[in-house]
């Protein structure tokens, strides 16, 4: 139950909504007919009302970035696992609309497509207005440009549906399309939806409005636009030549977005603001634009406490230090500037940093708006495997590890996204302007905290985002914005996909390095309090002491430089990446009921 307000509705009509969508020959009893949902404006409504529980849920957001290459987990994913289908079950808690971000079962289906299909068919009563229809046609085309948008972003090349079919419909056993006709239709869509909303502004943020349907688009162009380019030499061969058409259509609709002026970005707590976006249980009115909103009255409430807390259930998801490293210093430099910085203790190199940085990972700077679990401050050892343990969207105030107990608001998109589509677009383009950047990357850093370079272009291409992140970046500029989006979109569900449509696969190979640790079989105070907190050791020291941590980095863990070094997890298990992983495959088993499907290159 992700929409409150809709779902009452929705419950009343599901039954004989699904009833519908199957072309059944004798109407079921105690179910609406066609002509009883498509007459009316209300049928209309609870119909639209039911597609909203594709999209992601809460659950589903806070986990898509299980599978990236910024986060150590428990074990490494099966798309890089070498010799592991990711068709392998990898973590079954979770639902079918992410799974195959998060590596495990892969899922071809659509019967979310039928249903929108059929209600686009049947939406013709001259009963109801032409602007009303149009408005519900609308909302059903953004729900079949979003469902065929993340089909191409795993598959490529699918068939492209655009009506309800029958069974004996012999394109049921058809080819795929090409991605430059899918692609077209999903673009012909989002315009449409742009166009025929007629939702302006919706307060509980659980709508789709006209403003997410720019977002939206604006998503789809920036993605595409940017797969087109880095992939020209492969898998969008013969596309490269129209990804600034793409871009340019990123651009505008971000655009849109930022002149029509109903969002801004929130700084109502401060220094805190940031954080504040994950923690509030009511979606934030200035930035937040469609959300999963939670209601802990009537028990709908998400698990992020739990999953980001518990040593025995999920993955155990925790930051790896290079990524800590692209956290600026508070005066915009990079942190990567600093001499010595890497071997820097935890204490150290969290000091003037980037205020984000200590609202999405445990640090003894930590504080929250509200009163709450001071256990927050400090990564627990007993779940992290590198010592930058999440933060962002733990309650505080709420137990930590005891199940689904979070009613924080958990955003689908926010206005964050939408600057940040602007910004990489027009770097993309090679037009972002000093002004671009000052009400783009500018006001996300100023809101961080962070006091130079928020109204300049970067001048200088950061060699450590070139070397090892993009080595085939030359230009500052997208690297700053490559740098803001991974920072500023933690943990949102976004990396992966980035890496795909950047061609960065290969991040995902990277070493799962951890904390400094200048010696072996020594105390450490890791929040300067002046008392010792944890006990790395190569031998075990038999006794213990009270309050302290002690962790064998000699096993399962090691040191990079033996008796030093930076933590390492997991390096015994080899990561490959190859071209093939850029698309999933199609499944076994629609491969037998439909072979002229074709599977994709390298599967």
């Amino acid at each position: 139950m992700k929409f409150l307000n809709k779902k009452i509705l929705s419950v009343i009509a599901l039954t004989g909504l699904f009833a519908l969508s199957c072309d059944l020959v004798e109407t079921p009893r105690d179910t609406a007919s066609a002509d009883a949902v498509f007459s009316n404006e209300q049928g209309l409504q609870i119909y639209i009302n039911s597609l909203y529980d594709w999209l992601p849920g809460a659950n589903d957001i806070i986990r898509v970035d299980y599978v990236s290459d910024y986060g150590a987990r428990r074990d490494v994913p099966p798309i890089v696992r070498n010799g592991v289908s990711p068709t392998t079950t990898d973590d079954t808690s979770q639902s079918g609309w992410n799974r195959v971000a998060l590596g495990g079962d892969v899922h071809w289906g659509w019967s979310t497509l039928r249903d929108i299909n059929y209600f686009l068919k049947n939406n013709v009563s001259d009963e109801v207005a032409p602007d009303v229809r149009q408005h519900f046609n609308g909302l059903a085309r953004f729900f079949r440009a979003f469902f065929y948008f993340e089909k191409v972003k795993r598959y490529g090349d699918v068939p492209w549906i655009d009506e309800p079919l029958d069974i004996e419909d012999e394109r049921l056993f058809g080819s795929r399309d090409s991605r430059e006709l899918v692609m077209n239709n999903i673009l012909a869509d989002i315009n449409f939806a742009v166009e025929n909303i007629r939702t302006e502004t919706d307060g509980s943020r659980t709508l789709i409005t006209k403003d997410v349907a720019l977002a939206l688009k604006s998503r789809i162009a920036l993605f595409e636009g940017t797969f087109r380019k880095y992939h020209a030499d492969g898998l969008a061969a013969g596309l490269g030549n129209t990804a600034d058409q793409w871009l340019q259509e990123a651009a505008n609709a971000a655009q849109q977005i930022m002149e029509r002026g109903n969002y801004r970005i929130y700084t109502g707590a401060g220094d805190l603001s940031y954080q504040e976006l994950f923690l509030s249980d009511s979606p934030n009115s200035a930035e937040d634009m469609l959300v999963n909103q939670m209601d802990g009255n009537i028990g709908v409430r998400h698990t992020a406490n739990w999953i980001l807390n518990s040593a025995t259930t999920g993955v155990r998801f925790t930051f790896v230090r290079p990524f800590i490293h692209t956290y600026l210093n508070i005066d915009g430099t990079p942190f990567t500037n600093r001499a010595g910085y890497e071997t820097m203790i935890f204490p150290e190199e969290i000091e003037n940093r980037d205020r984000r940085l200590y609202q999405t990972i445990r640090t003894p700077h930590y504080s929250s708006p509200r009163d709450g679990d001071q256990r927050l401050q400090m990564p627990d050892w007993a779940y992290t495997y590198t010592g930058y343990q999440p933060a962002k969207w733990s309650e505080p105030d709420k137990p930590l590890g005891e199940g689904t107990v979070n009613t924080n608001t958990v955003q689908i998109f926010r206005y964050a996204e939408v600057l940040l589509n602007y910004a990489e677009a027009k770097a993309e383009l090679g037009t972002l302007t000093a002004s671009d950047w000052a009400t783009t990357i500018g006001v996300l850093r100023a809101r961080a905290g962070i006091t130079g370079g928020l109204d300049t272009l970067p001048a200088v291409a950061d060699p450590y985002l070139q070397s090892v992140y993009f080595p085939n970046i030359t230009d500052p500029s997208i690297l700053e914005v490559r740098r803001e989006r991974g920072i500023e979109l933690a943990m949102e569900g976004h990396r992966y996909y980035d890496l795909v449509r950047w061609k960065r696969g290969e991040l995902m190979e990277g070493v799962w390095r951890g904390m400094y640790i200048p010696e072996a079989n020594q105390y450490y105070d890791l929040n300067n309090d002046g008392n010792p907190d944890i006990y790395f050791y190569t031998v075990d020291p038999g006794s213990r002491q009270d309050g302290i941590f002690y962790l064998n980095v000699g096993s399962d863990y090691r040191l990079s430089d033996g008796e030093s070094g930076e933590l390492i997890w997991r390096s015994e298990v080899p990561k490959s990446w190859q071209e093939r992983n850029y698309f999933y495959p199609v499944p076994e088993s629609d491969l037998l009921t439909n072979p002229n499907l074709g599977q994709n290159p390298g599967w």
